[in-house]
């Protein structure tokens, strides 16, 4: 990774914000949370594909929503496999972002990264098995489809705001 700016430093810091804001707000908090999980905030993860930066700025703000809600667990192991599990999705499926399904409605990489990255619910699955002593496939399957759920919204969001504003600098 090349040498961060003060302007990449504000803009992981903005966007870990929005992240925490996102997750965290009253209205919000209550879907963001525990086995059924609908983060709205997770519509950023797409921002990596447009520079690797953002990887940071998710991860913070998933670590910092994790600590003020659940426990140091949550922020060690969410936070972990955020930045493990975006990085290697960016990596590969980065090369899709500029195919498209559906006459240009739904980008190839994003949908395959969703796939990928709501799969990966299992680590936090199993964090909640071990810490609220949950069933595994259900508790798994709840975390896929929330997570499965906010990223299909999050990419089409993030697609049709990327034609207007530019996240890759």
């Amino acid at each position: 990774m090349k040498k961060l700016t003060a302007y990449d430093l504000a803009t992981i810091a903005l966007v870990a914000t929005l992240y925490v804001v996102l997750t965290t707000l009253p209205v919000l908090s209550a879907i963001s949370y525990g086995p059924i999980q609908f983060r709205i905030s997770e519509m950023l993860n797409f921002l990596a594909f447009y520079n690797r930066k953002y990887i940071i700025a998710v991860t913070i703000g998933c670590m910092i929503s994790n600590f003020m809600s659940f426990t140091i667990v949550d922020v060690i192991v969410g936070g972990l496999s955020t930045l493990v599990f975006l990085s290697l999705g960016i990596w590969l499926f980065d090369r899709f972002k500029n195919e498209y399904f559906f006459k240009g409605v739904l980008n190839k990489g994003f949908l395959f990264f969703s796939l990928f990255f709501s799969a990966s619910m299992v680590t936090i699955a199993i964090e909640l098995v071990i810490i609220e002593r949950l069933p595994f496939f259900a508790t798994w399957l709840s975390l896929a489809g929330g997570e499965f759920a906010s990223l299909i919204i999050g990419s089409i969001i993030i697609d049709k705001l990327s034609k207007r504003v530019s996240f890759a600098r």
